[in-house]
C-alpha cells in the first residue's frame, strides 16, 4: 500500500507504528488484488497481546511498521477480487489470515479467507485467535471427566476454559485478575484460584484434586513463573500444554520433575498457515452449534484512530478489560 501525505477520515486508512507507543493514522491509496488474491474492506480487527513486545520498542523492532502492520485478526467483506478467483464473491462476510489488519483495507491469498456464514451476520470475528484456541484445544486432548487447569486467563485462557467445560472437564481457573477469575466463571470453570503465592497455589489445587493434580494443564501466559507452576499442577502421565507466547528470552523448566512425573509436553503453538485456517473454520463452526461463545470476552471497543490507546489498555488491563477490538466505521 502507498502511503499519501493527507489523511482523510472518508478515505481509506492504516495505521502506522512509527515508534515505541507512537500510532499515527494515515490515508492509504488501494491497489487491485493480484492473481489469487483479495482485497478486504475489514469491518475490524482484533488486538494481540502478542503487539506489545513491538509496541514497547525492543531493539530489535524497526520502525516505522508497513501501514497496518502488526494486525493480524481481521474481519470484513471482500470488495476486490484478484485474476484466477471463481471461489469466493465481492460482498461475502469472511475472516482472513492478513498482516496489516490494523488498517480500513487488507489483501490476502484466496486460500487465506475463511467465509462467514449468516448466523454469524453483525458479529465480530477476529478469526485467528479463534482459530488458535481451536487448534490448542484439538491438541489439548481434553475429555470428559477429566481436571483442567487453566493457567492465565486472558481471551485465550478464557476461550479454552469454555472450551474444557462445554467438552464436560471440571476446569481449574488460575490468574492474577479478579475480574479475569469472574469472566472465567462465566465461561463455565468450576475452581477459581487468585495466581498470587506459587505453594499456596500448589496446595490449593492438591487438595481440590484430593492429591492427584490435574490431568490437563494449560500454561496461557508466557513468562516463566507460570509455566513452573503449570508444571507442578499436571498429574502423573498428564499432559502440559504450552499456549502462552514465550517471545523475551529462553525458559529453563524443571525438568528433574517433567522427567519423574512422565509429562506430556505439548508446544501448542502452529506456524503453518494452512492449519491456522483450519482452526478459524473449527471456530466458525463451533461458534454456531454454541460449542464456543466469545461475544462475552469482547469488553472493550476503539475506532482506528485510537489503536494507540487500544494496545496500552491490552498492557495494562484496566477495570474488567479481556479483550480489545478495532472497529471501523
Amino acid at each position: 500500500m502507498t502511503m499519501i501525505s493527507n489523511p482523510c477520515a472518508a478515505r481509506p486508512s492504516a495505521v502506522v507504528i512509527s515508534g515505541p507507543g507512537e500510532a499515527k493514522l494515515k490515508a492509504i491509496e488501494l491497489r487491485e488484488p493480484g492473481p489469487n488474491e483479495v482485497r478486504v474492506k475489514l469491518e475490524g480487527t482484533g488486538v494481540c497481546a502478542s503487539n506489545l513486545a513491538p509496541w514497547s520498542g525492543p531493539e530489535w523492532m524497526q520502525f516505522p511498521t508497513d501501514p497496518g502492520g502488526l494486525g493480524h485478526e481481521g474481519w470484513g467483506r471482500v470488495d476486490a477480487l484478484g485474476p484466477g478467483i471463481d471461489n469466493i464473491r465481492v460482498g461475502e462476510r469472511v475472516a482472513v489470515l492478513s498482516y496489516h489488519a490494523y488498517a480500513s483495507h487488507d489483501y490476502a491469498p484466496v486460500d487465506m479467507v475463511v467465509p462467514l456464514p449468516a448466523a454469524l451476520d453483525g458479529k465480530p470475528f477476529p478469526g485467528e485467535p479463534l482459530g488458535c484456541a481451536m487448534n490448542i484445544f484439538k491438541r489439548s486432548d481434553i475429555r470428559a471427566g477429566q481436571t483442567v487447569a487453566v493457567v492465565g486467563v486472558g481471551f485465550l485462557g478464557a476461550l479454552l476454559t469454555q472450551l474444557a467445560a462445554k467438552a464436560g472437564a471440571r476446569v481449574i481457573a488460575i490468574s492474577r485478575r479478579k475480574e479475569s477469575l469472574k469472566a472465567a466463571k462465566r465461561m463455565g470453570a468450576d475452581e477459581t484460584i487468585i495466581m498470587d503465592n506459587h505453594w499456596r497455589i500448589i496446595e490449593e489445587v492438591k487438595t481440590i484434586t484430593q492429591g492427584r493434580f490435574c490431568d490437563r494443564v494449560i500454561e496461557a501466559v508466557g513468562i516463566q513463573w507460570p509455566l513452573d507452576l503449570a508444571g507442578e499442577l499436571t498429574m502423573e502421565r498428564g499432559r502440559l500444554i504450552i499456549a502462552g507466547y514465550h517471545q523475551d528470552g529462553p525458559r529453563q523448566v524443571n525438568m528433574q520433575l517433567w522427567n519423574w512425573r512422565g509429562l506430556d509436553v505439548v508446544n501448542a503453538h502452529e506456524r503453518d498457515p494452512a492449519i491456522y485456517i483450519e482452526g478459524i473454520r473449527d471456530a466458525v463452526e463451533a461458534v454456531v452449534k454454541g460449542h464456543l461463545d466469545p461475544s462475552p470476552l469482547y469488553t472493550n471497543h476503539y475506532p482506528l484512530a485510537q489503536l494507540g490507546q487500544a494496545l496500552n489498555d491490552t498492557r495494562d488491563r484496566p477495570g474488567n478489560f479481556i479483550k480489545a477490538l478495532v472497529v471501523n466505521p
